[in-house]
């Protein structure tokens, strides 16, 4: 798996999958998760509100992820995944690295070969820059190692991999540079 750090507008990357840093209600919300609904259109509201009545109707639970198409956005599919809230007590940082294990396994299911990450958590969630590049970092690796494990089906079905390019997106700069120091 390649990991690359930039710091961009995730709503633009050409990429298999996006993840977005949702709200339980997967509706849309402020940050990366306004800026995702408001450029994939009403498309991914519509596919959002079907997740919620069919898969979620208490809505997504933190640390879990669930995959729609991607609307108007170059992407294919937005995983979206809810991480834990540090300012309303959640602070427990395998939640935080739930979110980007999870992920990377549904975009595995998906057959994403490349998915990017915001900053899950890094918001108005209140997680330091470099928890989150921590929480990435040891995400991902526990995504590698379970997806490893599984090895091949003998059942002759399609075995999920590791998406093969990774990118860690970051809106601000203290944030590429804790990815950055996380992952080198």
């Amino acid at each position: 798996m390649d990991i690359t750090v930039l710091q961009a507008d995730i709503t633009r990357l050409e990429v298999d999958a996006i993840v977005n840093a949702a709200n339980a209600g997967l509706l849309g919300g402020g940050g990366v998760d306004g800026a995702i609904h408001r450029a994939a259109g009403p498309e991914l509201l519509a596919e959002c509100r079907e997740l919620r009545r069919t898969r979620f109707p208490g809505g997504l639970p933190v640390g879990e992820a669930a995959a729609t198409g991607a609307g108007r956005l170059p992407a294919r599919w937005v995983i979206h995944t809810v991480g834990p809230n540090r300012r309303a007590g959640q602070v427990d940082p395998k939640l935080l690295e739930n979110c980007f294990r999870r992920s990377c396994e549904v975009a595995a299911d998906l057959g994403a070969r490349s998915v990017a990450f915001p900053a899950i958590g890094g918001g108005v969630y209140g997680w330091a820059a470099e928890d989150v590049a921590a929480a990435a970092v040891a995400g991902l690796a526990a995504a590698a190692a379970g997806l490893a494990a599984a090895g091949p089906n003998a059942a002759g079905r399609r075995v999920p991999r590791m998406p093969e390019s990774v990118v860690l997106v970051a809106f601000a700069e203290n944030m590429a540079r804790a990815f950055r120091g996380a992952v080198d």
